[in-house]
């Protein structure tokens, strides 16, 4: 929920249905996110249930509660900013990014992605720790 990827539960005599949003399209954990959702509903007794995985309209960043960025902060990856730069309507290519281990803004991208498609990978300059960053898209 924190991340924004569940868009909806609908709920119809027996049959509750959840449906889903990956971060990315091709996002390797959604089907460890499918089975977590159904475990969840299994242990509270629901059986008859449906997860469905849609693609439009594309996933955002905004639908990221703040709850949601600080517990990303918490486990060690940066959230996604909450203003991005712009120039000429096209990210900035140094985009202040804010060290989760140290809050340094002292920080430079060593790759475009980290461990996952949606995340990029940092260095803070400052702790020299290396961080995934939650890319905004």
């Amino acid at each position: 929920m924190d991340l924004g990827i569940v868009r909806d539960v609908v709920i119809e005599d027996d049959k509750i249905e959840i449906i889903i949003t990956p971060t990315y399209s091709g996002c390797p954990a959604m089907d460890a996110i499918s089975m977590n959702i159904r475990l969840e509903l299994i242990s509270h007794g629901y059986t008859n249930i449906k997860i469905t995985s849609v693609l439009s309209p594309a996933w955002t960043t905004e639908w990221m509660s703040e709850t949601g960025k600080e517990k990303l902060r918490t486990y060690g990856i940066a959230p996604p900013n909450a203003r991005q730069q712009f120039c000429n309507d096209v990210f900035a290519a140094d985009e202040t990014v804010q060290c989760p281990k140290c809050n340094s803004s002292q920080t430079s991208k060593i790759s475009e992605f980290g461990s996952t498609a949606c995340k990029s990978l940092y260095q803070c300059r400052d702790c020299l720790e290396p961080f995934d960053y939650f890319k905004c898209h």
